[in-house]
């Protein structure tokens, strides 16, 4: 990819919309070009505001009238085709016959083998996008919750983060730009912050600089969170000093 590429895809890093290829080699690119780290921070800001607004609802009457539809959308016909008796007579016949055979259950079995890896692969990429979505759902709702308050600060290395709160869901997200990537076999771990005692909220994606993040666990009476690094699956207690602290809006 051109440098000329790589300049056009800040709005596309902003909104996470790049493959991990394309997302790592913009990253390289944004380590030595100022402008295009600049104008991915400034639109990750931006991106994380409009999700403040108010997010509309389909009409109800879009589901029962796809599904009236797809009724009628015909289905095409299967064709027949004609089978061919091979010459040179019977007996040849029902040998070629067996080997057919053969080969058919041979070939229906490596095919069925297949299939169903390709169905419990597909089933799991399935399950992961579910996932993905309600992810999705549940941080814009927070983000357009109409209490939803906002809070932000700068964090080390030039990151920035954001942390938008609802009382009435009690649940927060956290938006993070520009993050260095942690240590190998580290990641970056969340935390309520209740009166100074830290309570876990999840992790980030370690493959990631720029994140939004739905807080695990209900707000409840935390008056801030923290960041710390972890080991790869996270710890039951922070383990080390803090990399930032920050103060959930009033």
């Amino acid at each position: 990819m051109s440098t000329v590429d790589l300049h056009t895809l800040t709005g596309a890093y902003a909104l996470h919309a790049l493959s991990d290829e394309e997302r790592g080699e913009f990253e390289r690119h944004a380590a030595d070009c100022e402008v295009c780290a600049q104008e991915a921070l400034e639109l990750s800001e931006t991106a994380a505001r409009l999700g403040l607004a108010v997010r509309g609802s389909s009409p109800s009457a879009l589901k029962s009238r796809v599904m009236r539809r797809i009724t009628t959308v015909r289905q095409d016909s299967p064709r027949a085709v004609p089978l061919t008796r091979p010459p040179g007579g019977g007996m040849r016949a029902r040998r070629l016959s067996r080997w057919a055979l053969a080969a058919c259950v041979a070939g229906v079995a490596a095919f069925g083998g297949a299939t169903v890896w390709q169905y419990d692969r597909a089933q799991d990429a399935h399950e992961q996008a579910r996932q993905s979505e309600r992810r999705s759902d549940a941080i814009a709702s927070v983000l357009a919750a109409p209490d939803a308050r906002t809070a932000g600060a700068e964090l080390p290395d030039g990151a920035r983060g954001t942390v938008v709160v609802s009382k009435s869901r009690d649940e927060a997200v956290f938006i993070a730009s520009g993050m260095a990537a942690p240590p190998s076999g580290k990641v970056y771990q969340l935390w309520f912050d209740d009166g100074g005692t830290m309570r876990s909220a999840g992790l980030m994606d370690p493959r990631r600089t720029a994140e939004a993040v739905l807080l695990e666990g209900a707000v409840d009476q935390a008056s801030g969170m923290g960041i710390t690094v972890e080991p790869a699956g996270g710890s039951a207690e922070p383990t080390s000093d803090p990399v930032a602290l920050m103060t959930f809006p009033a």
